[in-house]
């Protein structure tokens, strides 16, 4: 393609830390209105996520931008990736090669959701994962105050021998709690990847359909050779860099289908 996706600058952003489960993260927020957890992908708080935390708040929501790795505001690169990746993989705050086990980042996402739940309308809140940060938006589904959970191209566990291809990211006593609050109403997900992109297998989203049938919702957006979107076989993140701000556009429409989601769970007038 040849135009760029949305961005967005840290300017008119509040940044404040938050601490909980041990950890300690700072947390960037801005707008009104229900709120909406958007947790960054590798490397970062870029600036192409930016461009989706300032379409959330733009849409009406209260938006809080956690920053649990990388330098916020850097721009995208190779070499900010290969600062940030090396360290995740080893962390036990992420866990990243891990299957079946309740990761510390997710005990603190939790409470993050449950702080801005608590000073936001709305019967609840939202959180988007995306990426290396994927699954801990249906981790945070185990917490009540947590209606909508958002699973862009989750990525962890790594996708390294069936089994983990296969694990959505949380611990299976986890999963069954939001299986159980999803067969109650309580809370829904919606999943986005591409079709061809390796690091997030469609058996992953296999395993979360079996766990919360009918509450999961799957956009699986087209990137086989010649498709009609234009998207490279190596084409990977949903909501940030594939989109370009054109109606019609596969990546566009499924950020307009995320908002869409989110007001419906939410209860925030288009």
């Amino acid at each position: 393609m040849t135009d760029t996706a949305p961005v967005g600058t840290l300017d008119g952003w509040a940044v404040a830390p938050f601490s909980s489960a041990g950890l300690t993260h700072d947390v960037y927020e801005r707008g009104s209105g229900p709120g909406v957890v958007l947790v960054p992908e590798v490397p970062g708080l870029t600036p192409q996520v930016l461009g989706l935390a300032d379409h959330l708040v733009d849409a009406g929501f209260t938006v809080a931008v956690p920053s649990p790795f990388g330098t916020p505001g850097r721009e995208p690169s190779v070499g900010a990736v290969l600062q940030v990746l090396p360290r995740l993989c080893v962390s036990r705050e992420f866990r990243a090669f891990a299957t079946d086990v309740r990761r510390p980042f997710s005990d603190w996402l939790r409470a993050l959701a449950v702080d801005l739940d608590g000073r936001t309308p709305g019967p609840g809140v939202g959180v988007i994962g995306m990426c290396f940060t994927g699954g801990f938006a249906l981790a945070a589904a185990v917490e009540g105050a947590v209606l909508a959970a958002v699973l862009s191209q989750p990525g962890v566990p790594f996708a390294v021998g069936r089994a983990r291809a296969a694990n959505p990211g949380l611990s299976e006593a986890d999963l069954g709690v939001v299986a159980a609050r999803a067969e109650r109403g309580e809370v829904c997900a919606l999943g986005l990847r591409f079709s061809e992109d390796a690091a997030v297998p469609r058996a992953r989203f296999e395993s979360v359909r079996r766990a919360l049938g009918g509450a999961f919702e799957v956009l699986e957006l087209d990137s086989s050779p010649g498709n009609p979107g234009g998207f490279s076989r190596s084409a990977h993140s949903v909501l940030t860099n594939e989109v370009r701000e054109r109606p019609g556009q596969p990546a566009f429409e499924a950020r307009e289908r995320v908002v869409a989601f989110l007001r419906e769970r939410l209860g925030t007038a288009a």
